[in-house]
C-alpha cells in the first residue's frame, strides 16, 4: 500500500476558474442518481471534500472493501495494531488512486497532512493517525478508505449540470454511525 499526500491530490484557489464553479460541493453528500451507469459509483454516496477550480475530492463512504480487514491493511503496512482491527471494514473510496490509503474522521484535527472539511469532519492519510487507530488512540469516529474519487476542472460541475448527482448537506450520523447498506437511503431523506 501507498500512503499518498492529501495535497498531491488537493490544490487551492487562485483565482478565474472560481467565478465559474456555481456551488462548492465541499462539505456536501452527492448522491447518486438512480440508473447512474457508472459501475464505480451506481448506488453510491460519496462525501466531498474538495471543490475548486482545480478539480474536486471526495470518497465513497458506502462501499466496504470485500476482501481487505483492518488487520491485513495494517500488516501490509507493517503498522503495530492490537486486536480490535481485526475486523475493521476497509471501505472503497473511489477508482482514483486506488492504493491509496485515506482516513476520513471526527476531531482531533491535528495529524500530519489533514485538510478540515467541516468543523466536525477531516481527511488525513499520513501514517501518524494509522498508527494511532491501529492502537485505539485514533479520533472516535473514523473510516478508513482505499482510493478516492476525483475530479478533473469543471468536470464536477459539468456532471451536476446534467444532473447526475443529487446534493445535500454532510450528516456526521450518516457516515460514521449508520450501517453501510442503509446509508443510501437515510441520506436520500436528507434532500430537501
Amino acid at each position: 500500500m501507498c500512503m499518498g499526500k492529501t495535497e498531491k491530490y488537493i490544490q487551492l484557489w487562485s483565482g478565474s476558474m472560481a467565478d465559474m464553479i456555481s456551488e462548492t460541493m465541499k462539505g456536501k453528500f452527492l448522491l447518486a442518481m438512480p440508473g447512474l451507469p457508472d459501475p464505480n459509483f451506481a448506488q453510491t454516496i460519496t462525501g466531498m471534500c474538495e471543490h475548486n477550480e482545480s478539480g474536486a475530492l471526495g470518497f465513497i463512504i458506502n462501499k466496504i472493501h470485500p476482501l481487505l480487514t483492518g488487520r491485513e491493511l495494517f500488516e501490509d503496512l507493517n503498522i503495530t495494531f492490537d486486536k480490535s482491527v481485526d475486523q475493521l471494514e476497509i471501505y472503497l473510496g473511489g477508482p482514483v488512486q486506488p492504493s491509496g490509503v485515506f482516513v476520513l474522521h471526527g476531531p482531533p484535527f491535528d495529524w500530519n497532512e489533514t485538510l478540515v472539511v467541516t468543523d466536525w469532519l477531516a481527511l488525513s492519510n499520513s501514517r501518524d493517525i494509522l498508527e494511532a487507530i491501529a492502537v485505539q488512540k485514533g479520533p472516535s469516529d473514523f473510516m478508513i478508505m482505499l482510493g478516492c474519487a476525483g475530479w478533473g476542472p469543471m468536470q464536477l460541475d459539468n456532471e451536476l449540470h446534467d444532473n447526475a448527482w443529487l446534493t445535500c448537506p454532510m450528516n456526521r450520523e450518516v457516515i460514521f454511525e449508520t450501517k453501510c447498506d442503509l446509508k443510501y437511503e437515510k441520506a436520500m431523506m436528507l434532500i430537501s
